[in-house]
């Protein structure tokens, strides 16, 4: 059976191709460039870029996995949640598409594209396992016991994580998207440099508002109206100083959600799932406590319509 999946919630435009489970194609058009003027992603902006790009991602999609569109058996498309005119730009084409070739259309929430990211390239990954989806617009916690059957342990209660990266990289005069950036500095800097709060809420919920205030109290202290930035802040312990607080914070609710339900095995996904420090962490816990973690490649960590195309093949599937 063959999948065409479609994604458009943010700043990619993307379309992918799934024989069955298997990707025959992978399209993402980042729009980076453009937003990365304005220090975020434009809402405006965004679905005007989607409404250029999509037709002509969708036909590179079909033409890379060497298909037509009257191959395609079935239409996926991400409809919750993001940004409502980018959304609107994905579903409204998968709508139209679908009804002119008379196939079925199904729906998918992009948190569960993420979380079942994993599956693309581990398909004998099974059920259960702690999904911890962390992201620009996400950072929860996830007992997944089996497709369409995700239990939310805890979610951030402010900020999401890779928003507080994008934040933090604002204050610190830095260029978006701003996680990889920070992630780069922080390598070069001292994670003890600065001592940063970690926001400990009961159960498994998560804020990351205090920390960035935190680090914009800290810049505070080298700025001035005249001249800017005091040369003296030490940009890469910053960055290395408050990438330790989100990992730890992170990393250790995971550990308590996987310890806490007997779960051994922990899927982590989203864009923040690519940060370096996150994935080295991630994997030495695990292995200290004999848990099975599961982390995407890079391409499946950020949003793409293969994971959306997946999701809905499983849901088709079952019925």
């Amino acid at each position: 059976m063959l999948t065409l999946g479609i994604e458009t919630s943010c700043d990619e435009t993307a379309a992918a191709v799934l024989r069955d489970e298997k990707v025959l194609s992978s399209i993402v058009s980042s729009q980076i460039d453009i937003h990365k003027k304005y220090g975020g992603v434009v809402p405006e902006l965004a679905s005007r870029e989607h409404l250029k790009n999509l037709m002509p991602i969708i036909r590179e999609a079909l033409s890379a996995a060497s298909v037509s569109l009257n191959d395609i058996n079935l239409i996926a498309v991400t409809y919750t949640p993001g940004l409502i005119g980018a959304l609107l730009v994905g579903v409204s084409a998968a709508k139209a598409i679908a009804y002119a070739q008379g196939i079925p259309f199904i729906g998918v929430h992009h948190g569960e594209g993420h979380i079942l990211a994993a599956h693309i390239e581990y398909p004998g990954i099974g059920y259960p396992y702690i999904a911890l989806l962390v992201s620009g617009g996400h950072t929860a916690l996830y007992h997944v016991k089996g497709l369409g059957e995700y239990l939310l342990l805890g979610q951030t209660r402010d900020d999401a994580a890779g928003e507080a990266y994008d934040k933090v990289a604002k204050l610190m005069g830095l260029e978006y998207p701003g996680g990889p950036v920070l992630d780069k500095l922080a390598r070069e800097g001292d994670p003890r440099a600065v001592k940063f709060p970690r926001g400990h809420l009961e159960g498994y919920d998560f804020s990351f508002s205090g920390l960035k205030t935190a680090v914009r109290n800290h810049i505070a202290l080298f700025m001035s109206k005249d001249k800017g930035i005091d040369p003296k802040l030490n940009v890469r312990d910053v960055a290395a100083s408050f990438q330790a607080a989100v990992v730890d914070t992170l990393v250790e609710k995971t550990m308590q959600a996987a310890a806490e339900t007997g779960v051994d095995k922990i899927v982590v996904a989203g864009g923040v799932a690519a940060n370096s420090l996150l994935r080295k962490r991630m994997d030495e816990e695990a292995t200290k406590r004999g848990i099975t973690l599961y982390l995407p490649g890079m391409f499946y960590c950020i949003d793409n319509a293969a994971m959306i195309a997946l999701a809905g093949y499983l849901h088709y599937k079952r019925g």
